[in-house]
């Protein structure tokens, strides 16, 4: 399975474009400053997941989700930024609540993850090693 069937992959898609056109709106003052920032958090979240899931270990996808998770809340606080500046007219509400929805899915997906990572750790036995 590629990166590109991961639904987190496809929503983390989606959430960039809809930043993108947030950015668009921010005025030419933001253009170097606020509007690149939330671009490029947009465009990590994923790039992240893409990278993690290219790599050949279930440890490194789940760094890279969390590096994701980082960008996310990144992005998360520059669109309210934004919002309480007043420095954009355009639905930045919904955006957040995708926002919210990928992070619980991010979330879900480090732990699986991480579940996953710890039971190949274990002997034939169930047991830890000693």
């Amino acid at each position: 399975m590629s990166y590109r069937d991961l639904d987190v992959w496809q929503r983390g898609m989606e959430l960039a474009e809809a930043v993108y056109r947030i950015a668009a709106t921010l005025p030419d003052s933001e253009r170097f400053g606020l509007a690149q920032q939330m671009r490029r958090s947009a465009v990590s979240i994923p790039s992240c997941i893409a990278e993690g899931r290219a790599r050949l270990s279930t440890r490194e996808f789940a760094r890279f989700v969390a590096m994701a998770l980082g960008s996310l809340a990144e992005l998360e606080t520059q669109l309210m930024l934004a919002t309480r500046l007043c420095l954009t007219a355009a639905e930045v509400d919904s955006t957040l609540q995708s926002a919210d929805e990928l992070g619980r899915m991010l979330q879900a997906l480090r732990k699986a993850l991480d579940r996953k990572a710890n039971l190949a750790e274990l002997p034939p036995t169930g047991r830890p090693n000693r």
